[in-house]
């Protein structure tokens, strides 16, 4: 473990102490293993009445509310809570390892990096810090090894990443993913642009769209094509902003275009043209890998019948697709990784950021298809040991790998 308390540094003099936090990862094994859910929100509750000052316990039932589905309702408590404080803090183990500051900016659970699953096993002491409009001055945050530039980029026109561009160039200790507009490029459409053509990655062509252009399209007065010269159907359509499906659906013609849209309320839309990535069996195939400091790590690997895999509504309690899951993250080394080197090489390249993650599959020919890339993407260890034994060495690895790269990136920056 990286010694930061002994090595000499300036300090770093910050706002009152930070609200204590019981944690993401903690709050969402607790909602997802649902045994102490009734104990842990009784008592965060009655915390909050018996010290209406207990800022802590009103950010952890915000965070509650939105884990079991409340969403408005948990960033309304949110927005309570941030108005009183800014800086909430987790402690894992002993709390005597790294000190992490991460940034982030309101909003629910798809908004910012959750470091907090990554850190699980670990001795560092996480501190969130959240940031409305420009980045605040070394003097006003709490002290730290490393700092983190946690806010994701959003399809909806949020300005968080546009007001912290540049803020964080001359910050006194290291800042991983620290340029806004690194992050701020991985949209839909600027991640396909950024691989059209290339020969290892394929990035299926997409383009955002007004509802009037697609209406346009549907009826017979623009060509998908004259809007992007590989955009044809099937194509897949989504709502801007949307997320783990939510109104996505493949579309094959005009008519279902025109019946999607008869449907649907909202006013832009990403359209993709679909590329069929099913296996000779007839099943699809996502993954999800993650890149910290240049090194791939699985995630998982999710087989379905359907060709919008998520792992949640894939067909991962066949023990078949378990035992196939269970060899991919074991040999992912030596085998995906291994055949996809360069196009991970490419990925580390074009987007030049410290951590990021990618939904991904192989098409037919073999080259890697990517979904989406984000920062904000959920990795976790909390499945069940019983029924995925083999999952927990392959997330122990990307966790240390994790804490590993961010103690030598502290340890730079001390030396320099």
């Amino acid at each position: 473990m990286l010694n930061l308390e002994a090595a000499p540094k300036a300090p770093l003099v910050g706002e009152p102490e930070p609200a204590r936090s019981l944690g993401l990862a903690f709050l969402g094994r607790v909602v997802f293993e649902g045994d102490q859910l009734e104990t842990v929100w009784a008592e965060l509750m009655t915390r909050l009445v018996e010290d209406p000052s207990d800022i802590g316990a009103m950010f952890d039932i915000s965070t509650l509310l939105q884990m079991r589905g409340a969403r408005e309702k948990g960033l309304e408590v949110q927005a309570a809570a941030l108005a009183q404080q800014r800086t909430f803090r987790t402690t894992h183990g002993s709390g005597r390892g790294l000190k992490i500051l991460a940034f982030m900016a309101p909003g629910d659970l798809m908004t910012n990096t959750p470091l907090d699953f990554l850190l699980e096993g670990s001795d560092a002491e996480l501190t969130i810090y959240f940031v409305e409009g420009a980045a605040p001055s070394p003097s006003e945050v709490p002290e730290h090894d490393i700092a983190f530039l946690a806010i994701s980029q959003a399809d909806d026109g949020s300005k968080a990443l546009k007001d912290l561009r540049c803020d964080f160039e001359a910050w006194p200790r290291p800042v991983v993913n620290g340029r806004a507009e690194l992050i701020a490029a991985l949209t839909r459409d600027g991640v396909a642009d950024s691989f059209a053509g290339h020969p290892q990655v394929v990035a299926p062509a997409t383009r955002r769209m007004a509802r009037s252009t697609l209406q346009a399209v549907v009826a017979g007065e623009i060509a998908l094509s004259a809007l992007h010269h590989d955009l044809h159907f099937p194509i897949i359509a989504r709502p801007i902003g949307s997320h783990a499906g939510n109104g996505l659906e493949k579309l094959d013609a005009p008519a279902d275009l025109a019946a999607y849209l008869s449907g649907r309320a909202e006013a832009e839309f990403f359209v993709t043209t679909f590329v069929d990535y099913s296996s000779p069996d007839g099943l699809f195939r996502k993954l999800r890998v993650v890149f910290v400091g240049g090194e791939a790590f699985v995630a998982h690997m999710a087989v379905s019948q359907r060709w919008m895999v998520h792992y949640l509504n894939a067909d991962m309690n066949n023990p078949a697709h378990q035992l196939e899951e269970a060899k991919v993250m074991a040999n992912f080394d030596d085998g995906f990784a291994r055949r996809h080197r360069k196009a991970f090489h490419a990925l580390v390249q074009t987007f030049g950021l410290d951590y990021f993650g990618i939904d991904c599959a192989e098409t037919k020919d073999g080259r890697l298809l990517v979904f989406e890339a984000d920062v904000a993407m959920i990795v976790h260890a909390m499945d069940s040991e019983a029924v995925y034994p083999y999952k927990k060495p392959a997330m122990t690895k990307l966790f240390a790998g994790f804490i590993q790269s961010l103690e030598n990136q502290a340890r730079r920056g001390l030396a320099a």
